[in-house]
């Protein structure tokens, strides 16, 4: 249903009654039995009356099961939180009730009885130091009621036959954001439809650049100043715009939807630590695209690491930079016009305080001579997918950056000038995520449609209906994850945690929902020719770019017990 649509009181046999009185009911028993968890893995990992990093990395499973366990917590106050707004909006249908059974069924069923961190590993609540008798509190009875009865094959049955009646609507179930967000959503969703999606798999296939002629639609647009302030060129729009547009986007292919993501980057930074001149040269141009950024922080043997950075900036007699050091996994390098680079500059260091952050401008180079500045080479890392823009080594020899363009013109602030980009970036990332998710619906849906086995349509058989039915569901939970998200940076708030849930479940709900409707396809998905074999190779780097789940797990883990 389009949202704004009004919808009249659900009524069938496969809801619960007082749905949402039961949900209400549960989630003290979640908040309760995250409460005893946290203070019995914090009692694990204290020395001497301080939480111990050291004891964190010893105590992984504990740490990272219990960030997980408050991701499910947060996911679900979310999920009640959407379907009081959409009732008190008269905008909580059949499909929405089904939505928030299933999902409540499902997560309180796996908090019992293990959460599952990955496909290999599932943290189970006697991992987090509770006994039986601490456990059994959750199991009241409205937890024990959602447990048994609200995620039913005759749920999920009739929200798939109600997915089929509707398949015209851009998601499935109001997402519970304004109109103005609604109208942006289906204006990129056309657009994705009939620009991206026609030749998304052509230029997974063939590994070629996203064309030209579509980043300059996509500036048109205004996709790359969406949240820019609109004192500097941008459109000065919320978060949630930006979570919208990249979902559709993403939702087309994600190397489209992913454009955007340096420009949010190289513009969080500009606004949180340049100058005021910095602003007025940077930022205008980021916003309209006619300055396309790339990221270079990651090298070669740091990964996560970014403390041991050892590329290095040293001062000439000029005042300028001179770069030298090695940089790997540094997306759309070739193109673009400038790199936001995290290079060391204290001398003797070994850590984070030695980092600063540079504007380092080059120039444009092409698919077939990606670098063509003086000190400036590197080459292509051939990968599985999220291709379009391309991953690339990259070298500095000598490298030259004018002297004004240390971020903040303050040697030191690197680092801390990248966290604060991480809240934004994570959030983007959780609706890329989501937007990979939903093309995977997308395709399973309609080859289960199409396809027919031993006289029936794949989606008659209740294992592939109950697929797409937990497609969607996850889907919903991460989307209003994410838009709480964005609602706290939109207001001001601190959200690292937050924003860090959403990456973390958006991910692996990503990954599950395309290796699902890779399964609904049988040997069709395994050949390249089905587009679901590209998203499968999509959804998979999710999990490891903008934080590893293990890292993002970790961050999680150290503010829930610091």
């Amino acid at each position: 249903m389009a949202d704004g649509q009004s919808l009249d009181t659900p009524e069938t046999d496969a809801i619960l009654p007082d749905l949402l009185s039961l949900t209400a009911a549960a989630l003290p028993a979640v908040e309760g039995i995250f409460a005893a968890a946290r203070d019995a893995v914090r009692a694990r990992v204290t020395e001497g009356g301080r939480v111990s990093g050291a004891l964190i990395e010893a105590e992984q499973t504990s740490a990272h099961g219990l960030a997980w366990l408050a991701t499910y917590l947060e996911s679900l106050r979310q999920m009640q939180a959407w379907a009081q707004r959409l009732t008190e909006q008269g905008k909580f249908g059949e499909v929405e009730a089904l939505i928030h059974q299933i999902a409540f069924g499902e997560y309180l069923s796996q908090i019992a009885g293990g959460i599952q961190m990955n496909q290999a590993e599932i943290v189970r609540l006697h991992d987090l130091g509770l006994d039986a008798d601490k456990s059994a509190a959750l199991v009241t009875d409205p937890v024990k009621r959602l447990m048994t009865e609200a995620n039913s094959q005759a749920a999920r049955t009739r929200l798939v036959a109600l997915m089929q009646d509707r398949m015209a609507e851009i998601t499935v179930g109001h997402t519970g954001l304004d109109d103005e967000l609604g109208m942006i959503r289906e204006q990129f969703r056309r657009y994705a439809t009939d620009r991206v999606i026609p030749h998304a798999h052509d230029w997974h296939l063939n590994d070629d650049l996203i064309p030209m002629e579509i980043i300059e639609e996509l500036s048109e647009m205004g996709v790359f100043g969406l949240t820019i302030p609109e004192e500097f060129g941008g459109l000065g729009l919320s978060k949630a715009s930006m979570c919208v547009v990249s979902e559709e986007l993403s939702r087309g292919y994600i190397g489209v939807g992913s454009l955007a993501t340096r420009s949010e980057i190289a513009a969080e930074l500009v606004i949180a630590g340049g100058t005021q001149a910095q602003k007025e040269k940077w930022l205008p141009g980021l916003a309209s695209g006619e300055i396309l950024p790339t990221a270079v922080f990651t090298e070669p043997n740091t990964g996560s690491d970014l403390g041991s950075l050892r590329t290095r900036a040293t001062r000439d007699d000029n005042g300028d930079w001179v770069l030298n050091g090695n940089k790997t996994w540094i997306t759309h390098a070739a193109r673009t016009h400038v790199m936001t680079v995290l290079a060391r500059t204290a001398p003797g260091t070994d850590d984070y305080k030695g980092l600063s952050m540079f504007l380092a401008e080059k120039t444009p180079g092409t698919d077939e001579e990606p670098f063509v500045d003086p000190g400036l080479s590197g080459g292509e890392i051939e990968v599985l997918g999220y291709r379009g823009m391309k991953e690339y080594t990259v070298n500095f020899d000598d490298f030259r950056v004018a002297g004004d363009n240390l971020l903040g013109e303050t040697e030191g602030r690197g680092f801390k000038q990248l966290m604060e980009t991480f809240e934004s970036a994570r959030i983007q990332t959780a609706a890329r995520a989501i937007g990979v998710a939903q093309s995977a619906l997308d395709a399973g849906m309609q080859y289960a449609l199409d396809r027919k086995q031993f006289g029936r349509n794949l989606i008659d058989f209740p294992r592939v209906s109950g697929k797409l039915a937990m497609m969607a569901v996850e889907i919903m939970i991460a989307r209003q994850l994410t838009y709480f998200s964005a609602w706290e940076k939109d207001h001001g708030r601190r959200c690292d945690l937050e924003a860090g849930m959403a990456k973390l479940l958006g991910a692996r709900v990503a990954w599950a929902a395309a290796d699902n409707a890779l399964q609904i396809h049988g040997g069709n998905g395994f050949a390249l020719e089905y587009p679901v074999s590209r998203i499968l190779c999509d959804a998979r780097i999710l999990n490891i770019f903008e934080g590893a789940a293990e890292i993002q797990a970790q961050v999680i883990a150290r503010r829930l017990l610091g």
